[in-house]
């Protein structure tokens, strides 16, 4: 049984998930094709409002409070993406602005890649400038799509990465409880130097693996 699950993980990470934006219906169909080609899952929607909506920066609320703030952290929990590729002309919010607003979110380290079919320098170094990691021009073809593989192994790295430290973090956590204001004076006297009082009190540690526990808590 364990095995299967290595083996299923090992196939899940060969799949990236790129979110598509493009306002152009034959654009959005040869864009979902190529990277099918390339063994990537797809998410196409047609504006930069619904991508915002998928990725949990957007919702109703955000018409009437601009302080509003949807719970981003929990959304990009739920919906894992290693590339967004937008258009850079739409109808409403254009690719750069999309661009900016998930560079100043919990998305900015997500990579984004700008596609227009307008050759323009200025609107190129804009959208680099502003943390662009390509700028393709449409008609996009099979070798464009190769192009973005470094980005979507640096993506997986970077999720990867992420998920070690908060496993870490909540091992710590839970290795290290916080200190009861409840025990008696002698037990306080005896862990003043350090935070494990409540855990000795309900199960007394040997005295040579104190010097562990305090070099635990200064590490963190």
């Amino acid at each position: 049984m364990e095995l299967k699950g290595d083996v299923a993980e090992v196939q899940q990470q060969q799949h990236f998930h790129v979110l598509a934006v493009d306002d152009s219906l034959i654009d959005r169909k040869l864009l979902e094709k190529l990277l099918r080609i390339s063994s990537c899952e797809v998410t196409c929607v047609e504006s930069g409002d619904k991508a915002l909506r998928y990725l949990g920066l957007l919702d109703d609320f955000d018409k009437f409070s601009s302080s509003f703030s949807p719970p981003q952290v929990s959304q990009q929990q739920e919906v894992k993406v290693n590339l967004i590729m937008t258009d850079y002309c739409m109808p409403g919010m254009t690719g750069y602005d999309l661009l900016k607003r998930l560079k100043g979110s919990s998305w900015k380290d997500v990579p984004v890649v700008v596609m227009s079919s307008e050759n323009e320098p200025s609107r190129i170094n804009m959208c680099l400038e502003e943390g662009a990691e390509e700028f393709l021009l449409k008609p996009l073809q099979l070798s464009d799509v190769k192009k973005l593989e470094p980005h979507l192994q640096k993506s997986l790295s970077r999720s990867s990465a992420e998920i070690k430290e908060e496993t870490v973090g909540i091992g710590i956590e839970i290795e290290i409880p916080a200190p009861d204001a409840t025990d008696d004076e002698n037990n306080s006297k005896e862990d003043s130097n350090n935070t494990f009082s409540k855990r000795k009190a309900a199960a007394p540690e040997p005295s040579e693996r104190r010097p562990k526990l305090k070099e635990l808590q200064a590490a963190v």
